[in-house]
């Protein structure tokens, strides 16, 4: 008769509390939490963006520039721009339709991706580059606007779009929507199981 040894493993922390990270390792505890709140406040404040530009809730956008007024979301903000290389481009763009769709597109679904925890890695690719478009029309390194003013540009490179862009990167690449998110769900649906690009 022979004896199995009992082997005994240290608890793994819950799966609620951990997240992938790049290298394989895990962001646990307190880090995978700081990480989904993270994740969730600047999914609340894109989505915010784009109820506040759809209803015009008397925010930033008031009522009567309401998106379901008839008014143009990104018209106003376009032909705004007054800085940059790009200047006359977004004034060519101010007030057309699939500017405003894509723009709007872009606040609901990062903003409800990164909310609900899923679809991080086409949310990073996808709100970055709105994020640079965004970043391009103010221009940080402008010391002037065009009409010789000066643009009160803070920093030359870093501005709040980088920052929200990094965090995107940062999220997807930790897995973050695992902790107060719904990623274990989404990865496992079947179209998206096999295809990594839309974890």
């Amino acid at each position: 008769m022979s004896v199995q040894p009992i082997r005994q493993t240290a608890p793994s922390p819950s799966d609620a509390e951990t997240a992938p990270a790049l290298d394989g390792t895990i962001v646990s505890g307190p880090a995978a939490k700081a990480l989904a709140a993270l994740r969730i406040a600047t999914g609340l404040i894109l989505f915010w963006a784009f109820v506040d530009k759809t209803f015009g809730l008397g925010y930033a956008t008031p009522s009567e520039r309401a998106w379901i007024e008839g008014v143009s979301p990104a018209e106003g903000y376009l032909s705004g721009v007054d800085v940059g290389p790009l200047e006359a481009t977004f004034h060519a763009w101010a007030g057309n339709l699939w500017i405003d769709l894509m723009f709007m597109a872009g606040l609901s679904g990062c903003g409800l991706a990164l909310i609900l925890g899923v679809a991080l890695r086409p949310t990073a690719v996808a709100g970055s580059s709105m994020m640079l478009v965004l970043w391009l029309s103010q221009w940080p390194p402008a010391r002037e606007l065009s009409d010789g003013s000066p643009s009160m540009s803070t920093n030359p490179l870093i501005d709040q779009h980088v920052i929200y862009a990094v965090v995107m990167i940062v999220v997807a690449a930790c897995g973050a929507g695992r902790v107060w998110g719904l990623e274990r769900v989404w990865t496992r649906l079947p179209f998206v199981a096999d295809r990594p690009w839309l974890h």
